[in-house]
């Protein structure tokens, strides 16, 4: 695989094969280089670091999980260094392109993982999320991403940031494979079923900018479509009918 986004630490590149078929056979996948994977070092986006630390002797419990249901490991990616950052520029390894926006950056920290994935270098990725490392670089290379909830998916084999906030995420570019990897990380399936209603939080949007409620229309008409929509009740109607926001946001 050639690496054309900058998205892989640079070096060469850890590649393991599946342990053996499974539910995610014929998938690729890459990990943020927070977490271990055997026979390397985790590096954590720092050259200093990946110095100092010793090589991994197993695969952190959310890497053997995608290999033991059949997915392989394409390789590590580029983080924020020490994954203190949301833009996705690392001074030392680069910065990964945003195949939806080259001429901006991926956003952060689990930026290697959005490029590779929104790139196709791989199917789906792992990130970490603490602050917003996963849902950042999903939004801004327009893939899905999860933050799941705190202790959901084992971050045993993860270096730590914030121990009461980091989880274990990831992402896909389409929603099937994003059901079909959470089935494995989460041990259980995505209900078939279509949601009989939505609150949006009207409130928040109430306060956004015109962009970005302008961007949002189109989305709220298709839902509109297809559910009911509610707008919580601390600004009814905000999101919906698109009002002006307030001057001051603490009115809404």
């Amino acid at each position: 695989m050639q690496d054309t986004l900058g998205a892989f630490v640079p070096g060469p590149i850890i590649q393991r094969a599946p342990h053996g078929s499974g539910p995610l056979s014929g998938l690729s996948f890459a990990v943020k280089d927070l977490f271990d994977v055997a026979g390397g070092v985790t590096g954590c986006g720092n050259p200093d670091w990946a110095a100092t630390h010793e090589i991994a002797k197993a695969d952190a419990w959310a890497v053997d999980a995608l290999l033991g249901a059949g997915a392989s490991l394409t390789g590590k990616t580029i983080t924020d260094e020490i994954s203190l950052g949301l833009l996705g520029i690392n001074k030392f390894y680069g910065t990964p392109l945003n195949p939806r926006a080259p001429d901006r950056v991926p956003g952060g920290s689990s930026s290697g993982s959005a490029s590779a994935v929104a790139g196709g270098l791989a199917d789906f990725a792992l990130g970490t999320d603490s602050g917003g490392s996963v849902r950042i670089p999903a939004s801004f290379c327009g893939i899905y991403g999860l933050r799941p909830t705190h202790g959901r998916i084992s971050i045993a084999g993860m270096m730590p940031q914030a121990p009461s906030f980091d989880t274990v995420g990831y992402f896909t570019r389409d929603a099937l494979t994003f059901g079909r990897v959470g089935a494995v990380l989460l041990g259980e399936q995505a209900p078939d079923v279509f949601p009989s209603e939505i609150v949006v939080a009207a409130d928040c949007f109430g306060i956004a900018d015109e962009p970005v409620r302008r961007a949002l229309q189109p989305v709220v008409d298709r839902m509109r479509d297809a559910v009911a929509i509610t707008a919580s009740p601390l600004a009814e109607g905000a999101l919906l009918d698109w009002v002006a926001p307030p001057a001051h946001p603490a009115e809404v």
